[in-house]
């Protein structure tokens, strides 16, 4: 299987993704294991299966190869957002550990998954490290920025650092704010989406200065997302190619400020698969080849 993904905005080509089937299992498995996940309330199974399904017809419109992970006793409600526990990189897939201690067993289920399609682990984090998928952004096949939060600690932004040295140019951290406390999940991507190589979706009052300011001067343009809207997810936007992207469904401004760039918005209704666990189109997807 082709593989190398470092970039936001290329040609989605292929990509993993986990239905609720085999992520949340049943609606007797979520009503015993959404508090512990922290969701905002317990997901319809029903429902969410529906959702889904949608979402993942729009997805295969747009990208040649989807595969499905598999259920697994190492892997939680959580998985069914596939983005966080690994980064594919021209090299090779870098296996994360993620700060939140339920999620910790999915690497050990990607590696098997990886092995099957013939990609190669470049490496894994290890010991104290710790990094979600959701804290790395690529600028361009050779930037990447990496977000220092509570899901991303410093022993594994220099874990990272040393496994992206051959594959990167430039590797930047930026400090994330503490905004609503640890036990909500705060990534870099939860302000930031790339639309395209000189377009991003943003929400400013969570921006670290620093960042804010690195964009502008590289020439990139900033959508902002309102308030109300970025509650909703509607900072969380999925290119599926430059400027052609997906967004949770429900967010007006947001999507009437991106087709004003002319850029081509699909909706999906994420009330159950996104809104609940707080994962957009982005979460949902993990991208192994972007061309």
């Amino acid at each position: 299987m082709k593989y190398g993904s470092q970039s936001m905005v290329g040609k989605l080509e292929s990509v993993f993704i986990k239905r609720p089937a085999e992520a949340f299992i049943s609606q007797e498995h979520l009503e015993q294991n959404w508090q512990a996940y922290n969701y905002t309330s317990c997901p319809d199974y029903a429902e969410a299966v529906k959702e889904y399904e949608a979402f993942e017809a729009i997805l295969r419109k747009h990208v040649p190869n989807v595969v499905h992970l598999p259920q697994s006793d190492l892997t939680g409600l959580d998985s069914l957002y596939a983005h966080d526990s690994v980064k594919i990189t021209c090299n090779g897939a870098i296996l994360l550990k993620s700060g939140k201690t339920l999620r910790q067993g999915e690497p050990q289920l990607l590696k098997q998954v990886l092995a099957e399609h013939g990609i190669p682990v470049l490496g894994e984090l290890t010991g104290e490290a710790r990094a979600d998928g959701g804290d790395i952004v690529w600028l361009d096949e050779r930037t990447v920025v990496v977000g220092r939060g509570y899901r991303t600690n410093d022993e594994g932004i220099r874990q990272l650092r040393e496994l992206m040295a051959g594959v990167v140019d430039e590797f930047i951290v930026v400090h994330l704010p503490h905004a609503n406390g640890p036990e909500e999940c705060l990534h870099l991507m939860s302000f930031i989406s790339m639309v395209s190589q000189d377009l991003a979706v943003v929400h400013s009052p969570l921006m670290p200065v620093m960042f804010r300011e690195m964009l502008l001067a590289r020439g990139m343009k900033l959508i902002e997302v309102p308030e109300a809207e970025y509650n909703n997810l509607g900072c969380n936007v999925l290119a599926l190619a430059p400027r052609i992207v997906m967004i949770p469904a429900g967010n007006p401004h947001t999507k009437a400020a991106m087709e004003a760039e002319d850029v081509t918005v699909y909706e999906y209704k994420g009330d159950e698969i996104s809104f609940k666990g707080t994962g957009g189109p982005t979460c949902l997807t993990c991208p192994v080849e972007r061309l």
